[in-house]
């Protein structure tokens, strides 16, 4: 296996490897925070998108550098997506309403934050959070890092963008929907469409793109729509 997207030649503080770990780890420890003190969420969520997008900067040095060819394939597939999230959990919740998954204390900013200007700062942060910073986490780590070291377990700089593998195929999915229990049906069909997408398109920019787009437009749908449903964002 030859290596074609070579990292860019400039160094990061943490390494390679712990520079695709720590933005996914900084994310999920303060997610879990905001789990435990729920009442702390608005705070915990602002500064998570902020250490988030700082790791992200820092460790950029030792990231693939990506491709952004396919991007108007990525608008699409965003589009898609986030028609298929909302319709696919609605429909689940419709014929299987007490299927098996994770229920998590859901957060009504109208109430909880009564103070407009913070509720506007939360919900910017909310909003271009999954939009700007975990498009970039995310895509880099589940289908950059993760894919290829499924692939390559000793060294997954030795394994291509978008080389097909079925275990990478499934598994990467099958993690996504793990820190999605709340609705990780719905999450592991849509991984799984973003992985077809990779593996059209060799593209990790497409699939950052479509990850923004659905992330954006699902933002839109809540906050403007039914924001009560914040556990589907």
């Amino acid at each position: 296996m030859s290596d074609p997207a070579a990292p860019i030649p400039r160094s990061s503080p943490f390494g390679i490897e712990w520079s695709y770990l720590l933005p996914m780890l900084a994310f999920l420890g303060f997610t879990q925070i905001g789990v435990w003190w729920p009442n702390l969420f608005p705070e915990v969520y602002v500064l998570k998108t902020i250490v988030t997008a700082l790791l992200l900067v820092l460790c950029w040095p030792a990231f693939t550098r990506i491709s952004w060819k396919a991007w108007k394939l990525g608008i699409l597939i965003g589009i898609v997506g986030v028609i298929q999230w909302v319709a696919m959990e609605k429909l689940l919740l419709h014929l299987w309403p007490n299927y098996p998954r994770i229920h998590l204390t859901v957060l009504d900013p109208f109430s909880e934050i009564p103070n407009t200007i913070l509720r506007l700062i939360f919900f910017t942060f909310r909003w271009l959070g999954p939009t700007l910073v975990v498009p970039f986490m995310e895509e880099l780590f589940w289908r950059d890092y993760l894919w290829r070291t499924i692939i390559a377990p000793n060294d997954f700089r030795l394994a291509r963008i978008g080389e097909w593998d079925l275990k990478a195929f499934w598994l990467v999915p099958l993690f996504f929907a793990s820190v999605h229990p709340q609705i990780w049906i719905t999450a592991l069909v849509w991984a799984l469409m973003i992985g077809l997408l990779l593996l059209r398109t060799k593209s990790l920019g497409a699939c950052i793109i479509a990850h923004g787009v659905t992330n954006f437009l699902l933002g839109a749908w809540v906050l403007f729509h039914t924001p009560h449903d914040w556990y589907f964002w």
